[in-house]
């Protein structure tokens, strides 16, 4: 019996000892960091941005790669089946994700439990922009135009249950509004089109709209959130113009594989604290009005757990649907 203790004990040893080692050896080839939307996007300009910064940080190549597709469940689902050995990661929404929750029915991954927050990176409120065209300057006068032109106006989004989409629709609700939602396959298009005059508005991310509020080819006229933006202080909160129960921030995380080994999970989060703290990162993100949070996986997991059960109740008073 004594034998057997020792063999036991040996072979426990064994497999701690490989952990360590393989903790250590991590990475020892490229990283891939799938993005579910087309380019373009905030996630995929977040995601670029801190490819590039792991790729110093981890000595090795941290690759994007957009796999485009039904609100972003493809790409997802890509990410959710790798194998959990640190080597795929997703960058996505905290809201593209927990929406997807409850907006497909049948997800082929569990949201659950099949992918694992390593931390939300950081998060910018929506812009409600319009195309120059549109005779608006705030958002009193879109919801009157709406309503003189009830279904004739158009507004674009990244796709179905995104963020912005769920924000929009329940702009819809409190306001009364018709517009009609047309939906692209990224936030990048989406915007191209507003910009070219195809849809007239849209609520889109400050990470990817503000060059254009900037240059004058959109207008902005109210930003979601509890309190103005830094970047935009001009601009009245959604609240201020009106309308409460708009108080979204879009925030992006990157996830890997539910059974990746803690260890990995925590040297990913180490050198994404790392890169978020860098004073050329940190200007950026907060020039694009972002907030940087940096968020442990334990705490990224609480927040998604409580988003998904908020989203649900939104999408199920809404009766939001799947394309």
């Amino acid at each position: 019996m004594q034998g057997l203790y020792f063999s036991l004990f040996t072979f426990l040893f064994s497999l701690g000892c490989a952990g360590v080692v393989a903790a250590q050896s991590y990475p020892a080839k490229p990283v891939r960091l799938v993005v579910p939307l087309a380019p373009g996007g905030p996630s995929d300009i977040l995601a670029r941005s801190m490819g590039q910064k792991l790729t110093e940080g981890l000595n090795q190549t941290v690759y994007v790669e957009n796999r485009t597709g039904a609100g972003g469940t493809i790409g997802t689902d890509i990410a959710a089946k790798a194998p959990p050995d640190g080597y795929t990661l997703l960058l996505i929404a905290v809201a593209t994700y927990t929406i997807n929750a409850s907006l497909y029915p049948k997800l082929p991954y569990d949201p659950h439990k099949d992918l694992a927050p390593v931390s939300i990176l950081a998060g910018a409120p929506y812009i409600l922009v319009v195309h120059p065209a549109l005779p608006v300057r705030n958002l009193k006068e879109l919801i009157a135009l709406d309503k003189r032109r009830p279904g004739e106006l158009n507004y674009s989004s990244g796709g179905t249950g995104t963020g912005p989409h769920l924000a929009t629709e329940v702009l819809k609700a409190n306001t009364g509004m018709t517009a009609v939602h047309i939906a692209y396959k990224g936030a990048g298009p989406a915007l191209t089109d507003l910009v070219a005059g195809h849809v007239q508005f849209q609520l889109a991310n400050m990470i990817a709209s503000l060059p254009f509020v900037k240059n004058g080819r959109l207008r902005g006229i109210a930003v979601s959130g509890s309190k103005r933006s830094r970047t935009l202080p001009e601009l009245p909160t959604i609240t201020e113009s009106g309308v409460p129960g708009l108080e979204e921030v879009g925030g992006h995380m990157i996830m890997v594989p539910g059974a990746t080994p803690r260890d990995i999970v925590a040297r990913l989060h180490q050198e994404l604290t790392r890169v978020l703290q860098q004073p050329e990162v940190r200007a950026r993100l907060e020039g694009e009005g972002a907030e940087i949070f940096g968020t442990s996986p334990e705490r990224s997991a609480a927040v998604i757990k409580s988003e998904i059960e908020r989203m649900a109740k939104i999408i199920k008073r809404l009766g939001v649907q799947a394309n």
